[in-house]
């Protein structure tokens, strides 16, 4: 695996094979993201939507804690003076601001995990948390709502019962009630989190790319415009890629009984 240092931003990148491994590298202040954290995160994001040859991100962090959330004695005075932008050219890595990206992510979460952290797995695609997470939203006990997607997702993930209880106390859940509500795919011993996610990004690398965004899209689109405009463009999906190298490929490697191999072309 080829690994790049941490960069002003403190977000680590490294490779291995078609999957990029994004890491939050702040580990001395818990993970908690500044504004030169967000943007690099940000960008890292971008250069992963950009990257053909990439097929899906893991993102994890360093040390012994996922991130402790905002910094927000960093960010407050900037937020106040005229609020944050990411960078042109990347990617929010929450899934608010547009654009937003069309391929897969699968995270790994160990010890604390609060408020930004929970609406990252919210964002994600597959999750997989270690059985020593402890995830709260503190917003409130902080005079602010939660900005990065949970009042949209937990709701739809746990149900407006649970996901209240949480956002509006602010009080901190377990690996079990996480896994109880929803909120991620998988529990598993701690130090074995990342080595697991890489194991479902290695499965999703090996898959027909054009498949895998175009199931992506249509299910973001579900989720943002509704159930009927989704429905309506599933014809039109299946139509762009029906006459692709991939799918001429995926139906020889059936009949061969071998692995396909696909191009995304």
């Amino acid at each position: 695996m080829s690994e790049a240092n941490s960069g002003p931003g403190r977000v680590s990148r490294g490779q291995r094979g078609a999957v990029l491994l994004i890491g939050l590298d702040r580990a001395g202040k818990r993970n908690a993201f500044d504004s030169a954290m967000l943007e690099d995160f940000s960008l890292a994001m971008g250069e992963y939507e950009r990257n053909d040859e990439l097929r899906c991100a893991v993102v994890f962090a360093h040390g012994e804690n996922f991130t402790a959330g905002l910094d927000l004695m960093e960010l407050t005075p900037k937020l106040i003076s005229g609020g944050f932008q990411y960078p042109a050219d990347g990617i929010d890595p929450w899934g608010v601001a547009k654009p937003r990206r069309t391929k897969p992510v699968v995270i790994a979460v160990q010890g604390t995990c609060w408020t930004a952290g929970i609406e990252l797995i919210l964002n994600a695609d597959i999750a997989v948390i270690a059985s020593n997470a402890r995830f709260a939203h503190l917003e409130v006990l902080r005079g602010i709502p939660p900005s990065g997607g949970s009042t949209v997702r937990f709701t739809q993930a746990a149900g407006w019962a649970d996901a209240m209880r949480y956002m509006l106390t602010g009080e901190e859940f377990s690996a079990a009630e996480a896994l109880r509500m929803r909120l991620v795919n998988e529990v598993v011993e701690p130090g074995r989190e990342l080595d697991r996610a890489l194991e479902y990004a290695d499965r999703i690398a090996k898959a027909a790319p054009l498949a895998v965004k175009a199931t992506l899209r249509s299910a973001f689109q579900a989720r943002d415009e509704g159930d009927d405009a989704a429905l309506s463009q599933l014809n039109e999906l299946l139509f762009a890629l029906i006459r692709t190298e991939d799918v001429r490929e995926g139906v020889m490697a059936m009949m061969q009984k071998r692995e396909p191999a696909f191009k995304g072309r």
